[in-house]
């Protein structure tokens, strides 16, 4: 995504007012222009040991690279900003049987947003369904979500990973809020269903949807008994290899690590929990700018990596670094 910002004040003032405060309040995206291109990428700096978010680090404590090319950066914040999130329902067979907690528990969570926050819901199998638009009204949501969960399904129909995840990053698109951190939780087991349809977007044409949207794909799993069953029976037999290779039916993990998103696993009586603990996690994300070296053509896609400095490193211990792994110029 790209603008163009008529001021230069983007990347100064940083240190104390953060840089979601340089921006101005109408810039939605994750890559800017001012007289070249700004980009600025999403972090989440996790320690190893207990899963908990590194905060305080500052602008020499991270080492971007663009294409394998380290790269200069102009400004590094913490940012607490508002939350635009998708939650998207897995309608699978194998999902069934835990619907009704996993639904309980994301409308428990709500209570830990901020009244600045939105949320649109999503259920699909062969196609995607909005339940409800963007909206900070969380009457609406939760009964958006008390239909996810008991709402007819076609029994006959096979649920696509990919297709789920495209809708889900276009609807992203339409969040209200322009200056928010745009996200999806993708609640489901990871059991899919490999699709042989021309019409289903593939694994290929979700990905770039979503690293066009600028949206963080993060899940919570939950397995039911025949989750495991068809894990076993299926998704990890070799006879159906061929078939998943030629047809990539998509995965939490995929997506996550393309993303920087997370991937937390939860049972029934911990969903509520498990999904403030991702919220949490995702608000406490830093924004790290820089100004690419190398010219590339508009709809290049360009490799990134975020890692921290040696120093940061000997200082913080083991941590876990999860950024998006690249943009289109």
């Amino acid at each position: 995504m790209r603008i163009v910002l008529f001021v230069m004040a983007v990347c100064l003032g940083a240190s104390h007012g953060g840089l979601a405060q340089a921006l101005p309040p109408d810039v939605p995206g994750q890559v800017f222009r001012v007289t070249s291109e700004l980009v600025v990428l999403d972090a989440q700096v996790l320690n190893r040991k207990t899963g908990l978010p590194v905060a305080s680090l500052k602008l020499e404590d991270f080492e971007v690279f663009e294409d394998g090319v380290k790269q200069q950066l102009t400004a590094v914040s913490q940012d607490k900003l508002p939350l635009s999130i998708v939650f998207l329902f897995d309608l699978t067979d194998s999902v069934q049987p835990v619907l009704v907690p996993l639904a309980k528990g994301a409308a428990e969570a709500l209570r830990h947003l901020k009244p600045e926050d939105e949320v649109a819901v999503m259920v699909y199998q062969a196609k995607a369904k909005l339940l409800q638009d963007f909206t900070t009204n969380r009457d609406l949501v939760v009964a958006a979500i008390e239909r996810a969960s008991t709402g007819k399904r076609d029994e006959s129909e096979e649920a696509y990973f990919n297709e789920g995840v495209f809708q889900a990053a276009a609807q992203s698109r339409k969040a209200t809020n322009s200056s928010s951190r745009r996200v999806v939780i993708w609640l489901t087991d990871n059991v899919p269903n490999v699709p042989d349809h021309d019409w289903v977007h593939t694994e290929k044409q979700a990905l770039s949807e979503v690293f066009e949207s600028g949206a963080v794909v993060c899940s919570l799993l939950e397995m039911s008994a025949m989750s495991n069953a068809m894990t076993v029976l299926y998704k990890h037999n070799p006879v159906f290899s061929p078939w998943r290779k030629r047809f990539p039916p998509g995965d939490v993990h995929h997506y996550a690590d393309q993303t920087g998103g997370l991937v937390l696993k939860s049972g029934k009586t911990e969903v509520a929990t498990k999904l403030a603990e991702l919220i949490d996690q995702i608000r406490s994300r830093y924004s790290l700018a820089y100004k690419p070296s190398a010219e590339q053509p508009a709809g290049t896609f360009c490799r990134t990596e975020v890692k921290l400095s040696r120093a940061a490193e000997a200082r913080e211990g083991r941590v876990l670094v999860r950024a998006r792994q690249g943009y289109y110029r």
